[in-house]
């Protein structure tokens, strides 16, 4: 049997866009790229419905996890020989980064609002489970697969490794930032990634920054805050993500209620009995969502028809800003919409979006992570808005965007009741 410390023969690369070359070394990380579990990311977004919005947005979770492996493994190279840096966490480290999004379903987030699923805790499933992953990693040892996967939960001893995997300035958030402003084709997202490499260091259980490397860190923050106000809650992209929802909830509704499918969704049946296995779960991929979309547009039930042929056709919903204090107003609006016969379940949705740029580090608290320290020229460390205006003036401070959503064509179209029409209008306006 081949040891998994081995490195290959010959070095294998994949040509990339964002960072020109990523090199493979380890046999270990090579047959872990081969993997079914790590190959099915190539079919599965990294961003979801955002394609409707940002037609180049096609980059699958596994061309970014590749990256978040590349970023990772250069930031070794520039740790190596460090009196911080242990070399015997390597592969944990590039292991770690390669399988940080193994657990993501179809549509990712919007997926696991309707079925109340974690992609994180099927990270762990598919690393520690029976799976091919699993097994390849049990060659470097009978522990190693809970080693990874405490890692990428968070719960391992090892929190330099942790901070470079997930925290507030990490190879995953610079991996995805860079990845999505390419592929969208926007400016937001730009930031000197080699700068922040050569001034990252590590420092006893996390990863500091140079102090005279504030600036491209303040850079990072800038672009992080614009790709998502920008990019990632684009009230297009989250009319999409309302509708997907929307259908997933219907089909659910209509199972548990004895609706007779024509196109029966036969690999999402566990789902809707909430008592989904393992190698079920990697069977579900979005080339078999937008299999039961297509098919779903045939029903006879004609929620679930019309949603999905809005969403196979983009026929979105359109939006108006909504105020959640303006309770009454909602009300009214559901119930005028009830009368024209339109179900407000499905045809008038408010989503909300919420994002905190840079948080300061407040134990106890609901997603707590570490702030990103400064090393400063006599070797203390400080909290990076001690030190920078710019980040100061936005640390802790939560943007929350609330959007209404509905069908303007049925409302455009309503000629049953002028009366209704006009409420409907002028409620929305």
């Amino acid at each position: 049997m081949t040891h998994a410390f081995d490195k290959l023969d010959e070095e294998k690369v994949f040509k990339d866009p964002v960072h020109r070359y990523i090199h493979v070394r380890d046999r270990l990380i090579w047959e872990l790229i081969g993997a079914g579990e790590f190959q099915r990311l190539r079919r599965i977004r990294q961003l979801g419905t955002t394609y409707l919005t940002f037609h180049g947005a096609e980059h699958s979770r596994f061309s970014h996890s590749l990256g978040v492996y590349e970023i990772t493994r250069r930031l070794i190279e520039m740790f190596e020989g460090g009196s911080d840096w242990e070399d015997s966490d390597r592969l944990l480290c590039l292991c770690a980064a390669l399988l940080h999004d193994v657990g993501h379903g179809p549509f990712s987030h919007s997926f696991e609002k309707v079925f109340n699923t974690d992609h994180e805790v099927y990270t762990r499933a598919i690393i520690v489970g029976d799976t091919e992953v699993n097994r390849i990693l049990t060659r470097v040892s009978a522990d190693f697969p809970e080693k990874v996967a405490d890692v990428i939960a968070k719960t391992s001893e090892n929190k330099l490794v942790i901070s470079m995997i997930s925290s507030q300035i990490d190879a995953d958030r610079m991996d995805y930032l860079l990845r999505d402003a390419y592929y969208t084709g926007v400016s937001y997202g730009q930031f000197d990634l080699e700068r922040i490499w050569r001034v990252m260091r590590p420092h006893g259980d996390q990863v500091v920054i140079k102090h005279s490397g504030m600036h491209a860190v303040e850079d990072y923050i800038m672009s992080r805050y614009q790709m998502y106000w920008q990019v990632y809650f684009h009230p297009v992209t989250r009319s999409a993500e309302v509708i997907l929802r929307k259908i997933l909830h219907r089909a659910k509704s209509l199972y548990d209620d004895g609706y007779m499918f024509k196109y029966s969704p036969g690999l999402l049946m566990p789902l809707f009995k909430e008592s989904m296995s393992l190698s079920e779960y990697v069977r579900l991929d979005e080339s078999v969502i937008l299999y039961y979309f297509q098919v779903w547009q045939e029903e006879e039930d004609a929620i679930l028809s019309d949603l999905c042929h809005r969403f196979i056709h983009r026929r979105l919903f359109k939006y108006v800003e909504f105020t959640p204090s303006h309770g009454q107003n909602y009300a009214d609006l559901k119930e005028a919409f009830q009368e024209a016969g339109f179900d407000p379940d499905y045809y008038l949705v408010v989503d909300s979006s919420s994002d905190l740029p840079y948080d300061v580090y407040r134990p106890g608290e609901e997603g707590e992570r570490l702030p990103i320290h400064l090393l400063m020229p006599d070797n203390t460390l400080k909290e990076l808005s001690r030190e920078s205006d710019v980040v100061e003036a936005i640390s802790g401070k939560k943007r929350t965007d609330h959007k209404l959503y509905y069908p303007a064509d049925f409302v455009r179209d309503l000629t049953t009741c002028c009366s209704v029409k006009k409420r409907i209008q002028s409620l929305l306006h």
